[in-house]
């Protein structure tokens, strides 16, 4: 591979390093339990939990309504990298200004991740439409799972810091664990506007083609564009399908991404149990994203993404039984197995069954079907756990989504889904 190419390439993993910071502090380890200790310290631990729940749930449906438009409206327009600069400058902002967060303000804990949320998952959308620009179809596994191995280490990275800054606060001269979580929060800003930019200076914002009849106006071409989308969703029948798919197992997967920590916390495994294992998860998902990513060459992406799923189901079912640290800290570890794999060669399937020409725009969908995921998960959770007085019902719940997914991907024909989009 050329120099230059390989530039490109570095520099679009570069924001999987950058934003990774937010999924791992702010998503996963630090703010949900500085969310139930700290900004809720008014609230009974179940209740924290369901709060958080149905934060994920309003952050991802603002995502989800905004995201086809403004995808149309930047393929219209050769603006991929103007939206994914601004969804990146509201997350890091936001991200910031969480260090001002008081003892029981869980509601404005909420508003500004929310914020945050929006850019981080706004930014992704145009993150990802950039791949298949980036990568040809018999790279694109392979540079996908690079992007999502350089995301877990920049996002371990920055953990380990904000780890120790959280349990030897002295050492860095912070009075205390809370302060260190709010500077963790600082620092993840930090580190986000920073290593984006070389995927703004050297990833080039690809062309635009433009649609016969389209209008001149941007709004209204963008309308035009998700109309002409969805009349065409019949012609890539096998991408849609896929779609229905990753919006149910992904459902899952995301929340246990973003509920495992509140989780822990509610059963009282210790903050340094529940950060570490996060940590783990991070590290281990850079060589298991890296295999995911050679296994898919050896057995194909749809196969490699059932063998995720079903560790997936198994820890569904685990996480019902949870009683010590140790037994999170095994369930972590089978986090960290799939993963990354899971959701990159997902990204990289998707991408090989799309016209590229209209990228962001497929990628938009591709993304809210990831949004609507992260409604209904937390939803359920947050709702099952009010119900019944406990999370664990929660977790089982999980299992519906990893199985129904599975079912709709069985009926993905891949080759003819890639033969259509050329």
């Amino acid at each position: 591979m050329e120099k230059g190419r390989r530039k490109i390439i570095l520099s679009w993993c570069m924001y999987d390093w950058a934003n990774s910071a937010f999924a791992t502090t702010i998503m996963a380890a630090v703010l949900p339990f500085f969310y139930s200790s700290i900004a809720g310290a008014n609230l009974s631990k179940t209740t924290a939990s369901s709060y958080w729940g149905y934060t994920n749930t309003v952050a991802m449906l603002i995502v989800a309504f905004s995201a086809p438009i403004l995808g149309a409206l930047a393929d219209h327009g050769g603006m991929k990298k103007k939206f994914l600069a601004g969804f990146a400058a509201l997350g890091i902002t936001s991200t910031a200004t969480l260090v001002s967060v008081g003892r029981g303000e869980w509601f404005l804990a909420s508003a500004l991740y929310i914020l945050g949320m929006v850019g981080f998952s706004g930014g992704n959308n145009f993150y990802d439409s950039l791949l298949p620009h980036v990568a040809g179809n018999e790279e694109i596994d392979r540079i996908s799972s690079y992007g999502y191995a350089t995301g877990y280490l920049g996002g371990g990275l920055l953990l380990i810091l904000n780890l120790t800054m959280i349990m030897k606060p002295g050492f860095f001269g912070i009075p205390d664990s809370e302060w260190g979580a709010r500077y963790s929060f600082v620092a993840v800003a930090i580190w986000w506007a920073v290593f984006s930019i070389p995927i703004m200076k050297n990833v080039a914002e690809p062309p635009v083609v433009p649609i016969a009849g389209e209008s001149s106006h941007p709004i209204q071409a963008s309308f035009q564009r998700l109309s002409l989308t969805f009349h065409n969703l019949r012609k890539y029948r096998e991408a849609f399908k896929f779609l229905v798919a990753f919006w149910l197992y992904n459902d899952g997967i995301g929340t246990i991404i973003s509920m495992a920590v509140i989780f822990g916390a509610e059963i009282n495994i210790a903050q340094e149990h529940l950060i570490g294992a996060i940590l783990a998860v991070q590290f281990i998902g850079i060589p298991f994203s890296l295999l995911f990513g050679h296994l898919a060459g050896k057995i194909g992406p749809k196969k490699a993404i059932f063998l995720g799923l079903g560790i997936y189901t198994g820890i569904a079912i685990g996480g019902y039984f949870i009683q010590t640290a140790l037994h999170f800290w095994i369930l972590a570890i089978l986090v960290g197995f799939v993963q990354g794999g899971t959701q990159a060669l997902s990204r990289s399937l998707f991408g090989t069954m799309i016209p590229k020409s209209r990228s962001a725009e497929f990628f938009s969908f591709y993304d809210v079907s990831s949004k609507f995921a992260g409604i209904i998960g937390p939803l359920v959770f947050g709702l099952v756990g009010q119900m019944t007085g406990s999370s664990r019902l929660s977790v089982v719940a999980l299992v519906v989504f990893f199985i129904g997914g599975s079912l709709i991907l069985l009926r993905v024909n891949v080759k003819e889904g890639r033969k259509r989009a050329f």
